[in-house]
């Protein structure tokens, strides 16, 4: 396995980061303390996830499946750089009218408190928030992570699925208050979203962020799935889009077959190879695509490959405001 450093931070994380979104949904927790061990084993130690993931009225499984996992003992907990989310309506009656999804000093400290029970540790590497609330100033904000890094609940502060403007307000806020400010953006990037090229990586890269990159595989479309007649595993929902996009996954199928590779290792690959990026999430579902998944690492595109693939997934070719103005 490869590391990195995660931003601005001093904490070396690896290229790869599990997530586990789908644990205590589409998989089993038996299977989920599998992949787990199998990770540590590859040398992956950062691992996302995020207090709703269960989803509604399961909301906090995820987080509990991996508390189980780290109770287990054998230095699973001290291997791990743990990174989890603050954010959604956990459907917890006494947060009363705060249920509502957003961020407040209030929500932080409530929310915060309940993942680490249900994580079974008393810290957080990477506390994150999962989305932008623009009704909550940086005063509060910062307030309430400072107040929590202070008292040693958690290490470092990251952002998920925020503007490139948000991110420099609060760098700027971060910086006025003498903290270290932001060290990671979670957000959706790949092959068939290159938005973020525009903004979002350019401030992150600038600002002192690592951008960990989430559905890298854009929900199993960049899979290699479209051989085989589905658009993924989500094929019922996304027809529509497969069939705007095909003409776009036959040629790179072509390609990846030029190659020897196959569809998802490549566009992990085209991720790794980006500067910005410090790690993609890996959210497998079971043991064997976890296994599969590893080779990215290892797999190295040159110029020409790169030029290809921009050709096939064009991008807006340059950050804001070069892409579009004079």
């Amino acid at each position: 396995m490869k590391y990195t450093y995660l931003g601005q931070s001093g904490l070396r994380v690896s290229r790869l980061c599990l997530g586990t979104m789908n644990f205590g949904v589409d998989t089993e927790e038996k299977e989920a303390f599998r992949i787990m061990d199998a990770a540590l084993d590859a040398g992956i130690n950062f691992f996302d996830t995020a207090n709703i993931y269960g989803w509604g009225e399961n909301s906090g499984r995820t987080e509990e499946i991996i508390g189980k996992w780290f109770a287990q003992g054998g230095g699973r907990r001290e291997k791990t750089v743990l990174a989890t989310k603050v954010y959604g309506d956990m459907h917890d009656p006494y947060d009363g009218p705060n249920r509502e999804a957003g961020l407040s000093a209030y929500k932080i400290r409530r929310h915060l408190d309940s993942s680490l029970r249900r994580l079974q540790t008393d810290h957080i590497e990477l506390y994150q928030m999962h989305h932008v609330d623009r009704n909550v100033n940086w005063n509060e904000l910062w307030g309430a992570f400072q107040t929590a890094v202070h008292q040693g609940k958690i290490g470092y502060v990251g952002s998920s699925n925020f503007a490139g403007w948000d991110i420099a307000v609060a760098q700027g806020e971060a910086k006025a208050r003498g903290v270290l400010g932001l060290v990671s953006e979670q957000h959706k990037y790949n092959l068939l979203c290159r938005l973020p090229e525009l903004e979002v990586l350019p401030a992150s890269k600038a600002l002192g962020l690592g951008v960990i990159p989430w559905s890298p595989l854009d929900g199993g479309l960049l899979s290699g799935s479209h051989r085989h007649g589905g658009s993924g595993r989500r094929s019922g929902e996304k027809n529509e889009r497969f069939a705007q996009v095909k003409p776009q996954l036959d040629a790179y199928a072509a390609l990846c077959d030029e190659l020897g590779e196959t569809e998802d290792l490549v566009s992990l690959a085209w991720l790794l190879a980006n500067p910005a990026v410090t790690a993609p999430i890996i959210g497998v579902r079971t043991l064997e695509q976890f296994e599969r998944s590893l080779r990215a690492v290892e797999l190295e595109l040159d110029e020409s490959v790169l030029k290809r693939i921009d050709e096939i997934f064009p991008g807006p070719g340059a950050d804001a405001p070069k892409a579009y103005a004079w």
